[in-house]
């Protein structure tokens, strides 16, 4: 059992052993949101493949047995083609799950089937859970659950996942999950070379008809496995045994096993479609389109970041008022009234006070800001515009050295820099990921700083808004260009990605994402700004942050031309940037801050500090010296660039 997950009692685990449940399907196709259903669990769902990075576990009882269910990130094929899918394909091979569990989206259930041709081939109890029913033959055929489990001869499950239906029907569908009864013939030629390579794997490996299959395919990745099943040398006698059979193999091997395949494909997709006379497109059909053009993407892009902008403004603000007034202003009042020694005073509600800075900065502060942003954010997610403004931007960053498959890593670190670098996994290419992994952690803004920052520059004026956000988007321009350049290779690879079609959000799932969002932001963030409020106190009063501010003087109020204060901001950005953009949004109340100052600050709070878990996920995939260097290098040369702009916004603005 991995680290983390539930504790089965003794009793319990005396009933029937624990058995396996994996969760697997195409990208979007509802993996996330059936783990949640089937578990009680909640992780984040949206409308976008990549939601799911990396694979969560968690132990549940159906009836009398308890099942280790694995939610898994998005796999096309046992033919892999990234490391993201290989650690996939690897669980299954090593761990043998009891019964694989396949999502496919009732709307674009052909192309899923491909997915469903191999796991058959493994031979391994499977039900199918046919997601969005309720959007399936809307716009042409639809297909039929019952006439695909009798094809079939598994399981198969009609849902619509976020309302939760069909829930108790996947239960007892997994009780009685079975071997498919229909398989994939490939003829005597391939069969013989199956066989032949089935001979020479070990008599006790699982899994070795797929295996066989995927060595005849010359998949890249397959070997690695052998290697960690079989160990080293063991492996290597086998792949020497397979080598010699594969050159017996005809030229046009793979191209009839994948001809096969389709064919397979073809027949049962043809045999479960349901002929519906197609309906005209929909408004959501214009939408989707509009937002992937490269003219009217742009209103519609500008647009919604006015909603957002807006909706930060102003229903954040008046939320932050009746918190100040309710919360806030009685209990300073109280604690002034008390008249306790300026030390508790201080400490309490003092500059850098428990209260001041640490308790009412997150809840006062920071959380109406994330309330309101996560429920817009959560809005665009489960409406597919994040997707379609991928191929809307693929546009504009391919023209400046940004590669094609980067774009939804890029795009998804404005919700999560740290899962977004995770999702890069999927990139193949050195340079292109490298590029990808630096451009994430740069220069773009979390979900969180990124509405708090809208905030602060609100109180400034929207020019001040343009000119933050038109230097975030140089600068990430000008670093995609220069690393482009500098690094060998060509980062050129085929941009392929699945889009989602655009719908209307469902109302009570976006409000129950902000809700999961808000918590794991209080469980996260509290204590870092409650601790961070501490330190801070501490350093001010032994004369540590004195010194600290006088040393660094000629840089901070020399290059950059912020006030000494600031000192603190960056000591909280490197805990927690949202502490640090909730200090600066005071710092703005207070007037402590001119409209270039808040320009600057902003800017560089979000290109200065990558937070420790983006760090952390950068040195997983990429390594730590990769992650130390690129660490060192925003946080040089983010300074030396916001210097730059400091000085050229004073000479524009005459503001010295």
């Amino acid at each position: 059992m991995s680290p983390g997950q539930p504790v089965i009692s003794a009793a319990a685990a005396d009933i029937k052993p624990i058995k396996k449940a994996a969760i697997v399907g195409l990208p979007n196709t509802g993996k996330t949101q059936v783990f949640n259903n089937l578990t009680g669990e909640y992780n984040i769902v949206a409308n976008y493949p990549g939601t799911t990075v990396e694979m969560k576990r968690t132990i549940t009882r159906i009836r009398d047995q308890h099942y280790e269910v694995i939610d898994t990130p998005g796999l096309h094929c046992l033919y892999i083609h990234s490391e993201e899918e290989v650690a996939v394909r690897d669980m299954i091979l090593a761990e043998a799950p009891d019964v694989i569990i396949q999502c496919v989206d009732a709307s674009q259930y052909k192309q899923s089937l491909l997915l469903t041709a191999e796991l058959l081939e493994l031979e391994t109890p499977l039900v199918l859970v046919l997601n969005a029913m309720d959007a399936g033959g809307r716009n042409g055929p639809a297909v039929s659950g019952p006439e695909l489990e009798r094809l079939l001869g598994v399981p198969v499950v009609e849902s619509s996942s976020p309302r939760g239906l069909g829930k108790d029907e996947l239960k007892a569908a997994i009780l009685k999950a079975r071997r498919s009864t229909l398989g994939i013939k490939y003829g005597f030629h391939v069969e013989s070379r199956i066989g032949d390579i089935t001979s020479a794997l070990p008599f006790d490996l699982l899994f070795k008809h797929k295996i066989a299959v995927l060595l005849l395919l010359n998949d890249l990745f397959i070997g690695r496995f052998l290697e960690m099943k079989l160990g080293r040398e063991k492996a290597s006698a086998v792949l020497a045994q397979v080598a010699a059979i594969l050159r017996e193999v005809k030229p046009n091997t793979r191209q009839a096993i994948n001809d096969r395949r389709n064919q397979w494909v073809d027949r049962v997709a043809e045999g479960v479609v349901i002929k519906q006379k197609a309906s005209r497109p929909g408004f959501a059909h214009y939408v989707t389109q509009a937002s992937r053009h490269p003219l009217l993407g742009i209103p519609i892009f500008l647009s919604l970041m006015a909603v957002v902008y807006l909706s930060v403004v102003y229903v954040s603000g008046a939320l932050d008022k009746v918190i100040n007034f309710l919360v806030v202003s009685p209990v300073t009042g109280l604690i002034t009234a008390l008249s306790l020694p300026p030390f508790w005073t201080d400490m309490l509600i003092g500059n850098h006070g428990l209260l001041t800075l640490g308790l009412f900065n997150a809840i006062c502060t920071v959380l109406p800001i994330l309330s309101v942003f996560f429920f817009v954010f959560g809005c665009f997610e489960d409406s597919g515009y994040i997707t379609n403004f991928t191929v809307f931007s693929k546009r504009v960053f391919g023209k400046i050295g940004i590669p094609g498959n980067a774009i939804t890593s890029l795009v998804l670190g404005f919700g999560c820099k740290t899962m977004a670098t995770l999702s890069t996994r999927g990139l193949t290419d050195r340079k292109e990921k490298f590029i990808a992994v630096f451009l994430i952690a740069f220069a773009i803004p979390c979900s969180a700083q990124l509405g708090i920052s809208m905030a602060i520059l609100a109180k400034v004026g929207v020019s001040a808004f343009l000119i933050v956000f038109g230097v975030l988007i140089l600068c990430e321009a000008a670093a995609g260009i220069l690393l482009n350049t500098i690094i060998k290779g060509k980062a050129e690879s085929a941009y392929i990605q699945v889009i989602p079609p655009m719908r209307f959000p469902s109302l009570k799932a976006v409000c129950q994402k902000t809700y999961h969002r808000i918590i794991d932001f209080l469980k996260e963030a509290l204590p870092i700004f409650i601790f961070s409020a501490i330190g801070l106190f501490i350093f001010d009063k032994i004369g540590l942050l004195a010194l600290t501010k006088q040393a660094l003087a000629p840089l901070i109020t020399g290059w950059m031309g912020l006030p000494k204060d600031i000192i603190d901001v960056f000591l909280l950005a490197l805990a927690r940037r949202e502490a640090a953009a909730g200090l600066i949004l005071k710092m703005v109340d207070a007037g402590a801050l001119n409209y270039v100052q808040s320009i600057v600050a902003v800017v560089v709070t979000t290109i200065s500090f990558p937070c420790v878990a983006n760090v952390i996920a950068i040195g997983r995939e990429m390594g730590w010296k990769a992650a130390v260097s690129m660490t060192v290098l925003i946080f040089v040369s983010s300074f030396v660039l916001v210097g730059a702009l400091n000085w050229a916004l004073v000479l524009i603005f005459a503001v010295r």
